[in-house]
């Protein structure tokens, strides 16, 4: 059985991915940061992608059929005020990756929809990318070190719903851990995004991993939903009790997205669009 490393495997998108390993014809070994004090069961491997020594003994000793990336730092609040962390992290880890992976390992290199800043899509993988954030602008930058590289595939994600590896990470947790903790949430109201459940988006990962396309995919939804409605229909959908106000993005603190939503050029089945999460009404 072929072997696939899976970097940031409990990561938002990785830990999904991680979960869905079983339908994939690879055999996964899952890695988390070094700096993650607590492993999930499976997840016994560590590495810091930005690390470039370690990168390099790593492939010098195995080299696996498949590298799925879904390693970096998401948090846009943090990368707005360590720039540079957010560049080494995003940028260098992906250059580190890409330098020292063997030619013959296919790479999929999971990305974001931060790539566009917002209202002038819909946004097709060809469309202009306007990050307005410094983790949006990181993300371009590793996406054309992935880019670069052959047998290549960068995949393009909104919100992706569903548990977390840590219980407090992703939309649906965070509402869940605030609500628990009796913290106050703030939901913004003029974001709009493609929102998908988390399984879905990681089967279409393994798929689109399994498949000889190359280049640049997006995740779509079947529809674009904003902020409140899609904290609301999760509050009521898993009875969590929680109650959020609403603000507009030009009144928070770190860059928000706008309407942001992901559209396709492609026609196959691997770009038919996904249930969104909440149900046309």
């Amino acid at each position: 059985m072929p072997t696939a490393f899976l970097f940031g495997a409990t990561s938002m998108l990785g830990w999904s991915i991680w979960q869905a390993r079983a339908a994939t014809p690879f055999e996964v070994v899952g890695f988390c940061n070094a700096s993650t004090r607590h492993r999930p069961d499976g997840i016994s491997r560590a590495i810091d992608l930005d690390d470039a020594d370690a990168v390099r003994e790593l492939f010098a000793r195995e080299q696996p059929a498949l590298v799925v990336n879904c390693a970096g730092v998401c948090d846009v609040e943090m990368c707005e005020r360590s720039p540079a962390f957010a560049w080494d992290v995003n940028v260098r880890g992906t250059a580190a990756l890409v330098a020292h992976a063997p030619p013959t390992t296919r790479l999929v290199h999971c990305s974001s929809d931060h790539v566009f800043g917002g209202d002038a899509g819909p946004y097709a993988e060809d469309s202009p990318t306007a990050p307005i954030s410094v983790y949006g602008r990181s993300r371009v930058a590793a996406e054309a070190i992935a880019l670069a590289r052959p047998d290549t595939v960068v995949v393009r994600a909104g919100l992706w719903i569903g548990p977390s590896a840590t219980g407090r990470i992703g939309h649906l947790d965070w509402l869940r851990h605030r609500h628990q903790r009796g913290l106050p949430m703030t939901v913004v109201r003029d974001e709009v995004r493609s929102a998908v459940w988390a399984d879905d988006a990681a089967r279409r990962v393994w798929a689109i991993a399994a498949a000889d396309v190359t280049g640049v995919r997006h995740v779509t939804a079947t529809a674009a939903i904003a902020r409140p409605a899609l904290a609301a229909y999760l509050i009521d959908r898993f009875a969590i009790g929680a109650q959020f106000a609403v603000e507009d993005r030009a009144a928070r603190r770190a860059p928000h997205l706008g309407r942001v939503e992901l559209a396709t050029r492609y026609a196959d089945a691997l770009a038919a669009p996904l249930p969104a999460v909440v149900p046309a009404s």
